[in-house]
């Protein structure tokens, strides 16, 4: 194991520091309980893809398709977490985190989702990895569902597509609630469903791949209505665990339970009303879509007026069990976008362009100048100062219901003519850290009620569509030996962290019931 406290780099990095941050973060403050950690989920790290009596997911199924994966990858043994967590977890206490957030793989919980028995392997499995955590100090932070769930699911119900999932999912988080909620004391619900909705059943670029032109050329689909079906059955499957988490657990465990968005700030493409009006529809579209329901019970107004019947409604069963229906927000933002109005001027076609996405088209250029400097991924700029801006936002917007920024980091490409050297002096991905926790160091000293900060991702993993042709890790991987090395940015982040984080102190229970026997 490559530990900090062995490493060489440490002279150099701790001088590399000095020199990209300065001063400009010792004047940062947060509050005493904030949550410093890395955040991972369980397809992208975990592998063991069919021990421990692990049912086939969506993802398994998917990458295995030729054509899905950027370079032809899957996360069959993606980097290993499964066999390899006790190692993860000495990382983690290397760089002074006081929190982890990952996510339970459903199908190593349940197989066959309710239709089938509860695997007491994989039950163990994330007890062990708690209790690792909380010896540790780390603070777990579980997210149920984080794009995968059981294949039979899709099989026998169209899955998302139909209202039986909430049952499903239900069913589910209960048992996680049993088995592992005396000592976890924070939940999500999902990550990312808006993604789902949009790369699932509109782009058809994520499982199952259903679409419509002229978003995409699926076998089957419609993506002028089934993303919103799809949005609708995870937005109650959300109230429903909220509810059971709520009337069944809370008070004896002492947990909070939220859910948690991708987002992206908004910035008008010019000062004409159109585009200002224009960017209120993109948020409408990406975020509020699921917040105002959850929090209001309501979709947007605009997203009512534009998309008419093909927006599902609530009934009032729905309504009693929607009002404030989350303790947090939590937010996935890495980048922001201009935004062109389409509506009231024509656009060619673009991302946002049309009506079911809003027709506020998005883009990163501006009179061919970009928004913040590119990256390794198209549609990712950095631009720190959306940060603060879309805290602000959310604040206003959502009467300052805690916040959790789930996800945020910087992408490198993955290229065989780069040196391993090139990757551990990840200079660039420090002055993104840096700036973006200055913002949102800013958006709290401003009022903004956040609570924790979660970098993506303790180290280089299995990308989604983008395979292993993207690395995000403090952490290098090689991909062969699967041999973990710090880079520069875990070096500044544990020096980062040890200047602000508040030491949370809690002893894993060992008296817990033996979930063995579990039954449906």
């Amino acid at each position: 194991m490559a530990a900090i406290s062995s490493s060489l780099h440490i002279l150099l990095s701790s001088l590399l520091v000095c020199c990209i941050s300065g001063a400009a973060t010792s004047s940062l403050r947060f509050p005493d309980d904030f949550l410093f950690g890395t955040a991972s989920a369980a397809y992208q790290v975990e592998g063991a893809f069919l021990e421990g009596g692990k049912g086939l997911n969506n993802w398994d199924v998917f990458s295995h398709e030729p054509g899905k994966i950027l370079d032809g990858s899957n996360g069959d043994v993606a980097v290993d977490q499964y066999h390899r967590y006790l190692e993860d977890v000495d990382l983690m206490k290397d760089l002074e985190v006081n929190s982890y957030r990952f996510s339970i793989s459903w199908a190593r919980i349940l197989p066959e989702g309710r239709f089938g028995g509860i695997s007491a392997t994989g039950i163990n499995h994330y007890n062990n990895l708690i209790d690792a955590l909380l010896l540790k100090g780390i603070q777990p932070f579980v997210t149920l569902s984080h794009y995968d769930f059981p294949l039979e699911l899709e099989k026998r119900y169209g899955s998302w597509l139909s209202s039986e999932i909430q049952e499903d999912f239900g069913y589910y988080a209960d048992i996680c609630f049993k088995a592992f909620g005396d000592r976890v004391k924070y939940w999500a619900t999902f990550n990312e469903p808006n993604i789902v909705a949009m790369h699932g059943y509109r782009t058809g670029i994520y499982p199952p791949s259903r679409c419509s032109r002229p978003f995409g050329n699926c076998t089957n689909g419609d993506s002028e209505t089934e993303p919103f079906i799809v949005a609708h059955n995870m937005i109650l499957a959300h109230a429903h665990v909220v509810h059971i988490y709520r009337t069944e657990y809370q008070q004896e465990q002492g947990g909070t339970i939220g859910i948690i968005l991708n987002t992206m700030w908004f910035e008008p493409i010019s000062n004409c009303a159109q585009d200002i009006a224009a960017v209120e529809r993109a948020r409408d579209f990406l975020v509020n879509w699921f917040l105002d329901p959850i929090i209001y019970g309501k979709y947007p107004e605009k997203m009512r007026k534009l998309i008419g019947s093909k927006l599902p409604t609530f009934s009032r069963n729905d309504l009693r069990r929607l009002h404030k229906a989350t303790d947090f927000i939590g937010i996935n933002h890495y980048s922001s976008l201009y935004v062109k109005d389409c509506l009231l001027t024509s656009c060619q076609s673009g991302m946002g362009s049309s009506r079911s996405e809003g027709f506020a088209c998005q883009t990163g250029i501006r009179d061919g100048v970009p928004i913040g400097e590119p990256t390794a991924m198209e549609w990712y700029y950095v631009y720190p100062q959306g940060m603060e801006r879309l805290l602000t936002y959310l604040k206003e917007r959502y009467d300052n219901t805690p916040i959790f920024v789930a996800e945020n980091g910087y992408p490198d490409e993955n290229s065989p003519h780069r040196s391993i050297e090139s990757y551990l002096q990840d200079v660039k991905r420090v002055e993104y850290m840096s700036s973006y926790l200055e913002s949102l160091a800013r958006a709290i000293r401003n009022g903004s009620d956040v609570r924790g900060y979660f970098v993506w991702s303790l180290v280089d993993n299995f990308e989604w569509i983008f395979g292993f042709t993207k690395r995000f890790g403090l952490f290098y991987v090689d991909f062969t030996t699967l041999k973990r090395t710090p880079k520069l940015s875990a070096f500044w982040y544990r020096d980062f962290i040890v200047k602000h984080k508040a030491v949370i102190s809690e002893k894993p229970k060992h008296d817990y019931k033996q979930y063995s026997q579990l039954r449906r």
